[in-house]
Parts: C-alpha cells; structure tokens; sequence
C-alpha cells in the first residue's frame, strides 16, 4: 500500500493524485518502520512461545527470529522517533487533514463490507468501525493539543503509532477479505482465499479491538507518564 503509493506520487500523470500519494505514503512511512517492527517482536516471541522450551534451542531457529526482530525496533530509529514523527511532522503539521482523508477512505471499505452483509462481514465492518472512531478521537486531540500541551500529546506518541497501525493493517485485511469473497465466489483457489477470509476475521477480533484502549491511554494517561519526579528516575 505505502509502495504503491510511493510510485503514484511520482509517476501518476495527475498532479493532485501525485500530490494525494505522497500526503498518504508520508504519513505511512513511521507506521511502516514502527507498528510492523513491533509487530514482528510480538509474532516472533509467540513462535517462541508454541515452541515452548525448545524455542530457546538453537536448532529450531526460532530463538534467531526474535532477536533479529528486537534490533529492528532499533534499525529504524526506535519507535519512539518514528512515533515522534506521526504526531508531528504527519499529524499535527496539517491539522490532521491527511489522517481523516485516509479514515473516510476505511469508512468507504466498512460500507463495502455492510453491502455484503454476511456476518462475517459486518462483524469485521464493526471493528474496523471502532478502531477508525478511536483513531479519529485521538487524531482530534493531535491536532488541537499538540501546541498547547506538549507533554500530554506525546506521552501518548508509541500508543497512537500502534493505534494507527493496526487501524491500517486491519484495513488492508478488510479489503482483502472483499477480494478474497469475490475469489472464492468463481471458485479460485479456494483453500487460500477461506485462509484470508479467517485471517482477516481473526484481526478483526483479536487485534482491533485494541484500538478503544489505546485511544483511552492517549487521551487520558498522560499524567499517570509525567507524574514521577526526574529525580526518581
């Protein structure tokens, strides 16, 4: 999704579209770099996990996976830097314009979902739904607060990266889920496109639905991050 963008931006023909893109790829980019990273730690300690014990043997490979997932957290500048750089330069800078043009466009794939009205669908229709509301509640308090609390908007900065990422890949896995219907619908490799309608399905359940707690650190946690002296540090 970011790629594609990336390429729209510089080589659509339209100079509104390209202009679109780039707004869009900039604001993707910290949750490229910070929400996928994180996400790589959490699967890969969860690999380690099913393994048991032996996930910490050298001869499964999976004690390797984790620890090259924890320094990518650090590759791309920590993700304190990269979520640094979304309340920001992609947020705050533009009042939150690009941060609602990307929510009407999930609202546009909720109502895809809500036309197809399986319960599938409008189960996932419905997480997604909560995140984009959260995440548009915390863009809000970005775009207002930024200048005048500091502190209180970016002692919330890792929780709305994570926030924002999962909204868009829970996103992608809708329209996924949109695509993988139709698929299975003509009879196309049926076995695959079953595995992304639960996949999608299980995000939704399982992972979106950490988006209205996010949203309530951001908005309501600061104090509890500032409370302590710097001399009890």
């Amino acid at each position: 999704m970011a790629a594609a963008a990336y390429d729209a931006a510089h080589h659509h023909p339209d100079a509104d579209t390209r202009k679109q893109n780039q707004s869009f790829y900039e604001f993707m980019v910290p949750l490229v770099k910070g929400y996928s990273t994180e996400m790589s730690l959490e699967v890969t300690s969860a690999a380690v996990q099913v393994h048991g014990g032996m996930g910490f043997i050298e001869e499964t490979g999976v004690a390797q996976y984790y620890r090259d997932a924890k320094i990518l957290t650090i590759y791309e500048g920590t993700t304190a830097i990269q979520a640094n750089d979304l309340v920001g330069r992609k947020t705050s800078r533009d009042g939150g314009q690009t941060a609602r043009a990307i929510a009407a466009q999930i609202q546009d794939t909720e109502a895809d979902l809500n036309k197809n009205g399986s319960a599938d669908a409008l189960a996932v229709a419905r997480r997604l739904q909560g995140a984009r509301l959260a995440f548009l509640e915390v863009v809000a308090f970005v775009a207002d607060q930024t200048r005048a609390s500091p502190n209180a908007v970016f002692a919330g900065s890792v929780p709305y990266l994570m926030l924002a990422g999962n909204l868009m890949a829970g996103w992608q896995l809708a329209r996924a889920w949109l695509v993988a219907q139709e698929q299975l619908a003509q009879g196309v490799d049926e076995a695959f496109m079953r595995a992304k309608l639960v996949t999608a399905r299980f995000y939704a359940d399982h992972l979106l639905t950490r988006a209205p707690g996010l949203r309530d650190a951001i908005l309501d946690g600061a104090d509890s991050v500032t409370g302590l002296a710097l001399e009890s540090f």
